[in-house]
């Protein structure tokens, strides 16, 4: 079941349309489509997933560029 999730951080280019979406909360990382590369962020509540007390927290880790 899909709840609201908060991507944290990361290049500030990144709208904040874009930092809050819906997604499985049990899912630990999540990657971002953005300027021609993914940012990676990853869970860091300790709800395991329940977001019944608010949207889970993800945190921004690091950036890939897309090969070619």
């Amino acid at each position: 079941m899909e709840k609201i999730i908060i991507l944290e951080g990361g290049p500030a280019g990144i709208a904040e349309t874009a930092r809050i979406r819906s997604a499985d909360p049990s899912t630990e990382k999540i990657k971002l489509l953005h300027c021609g590369g993914y940012e990676h962020f990853e869970r860091v509540d300790d709800r395991d997933g329940d977001t019944s007390a608010g949207a889970a927290l993800y945190r921004w880790t690091m950036r890939t560029e897309i090969a070619e």
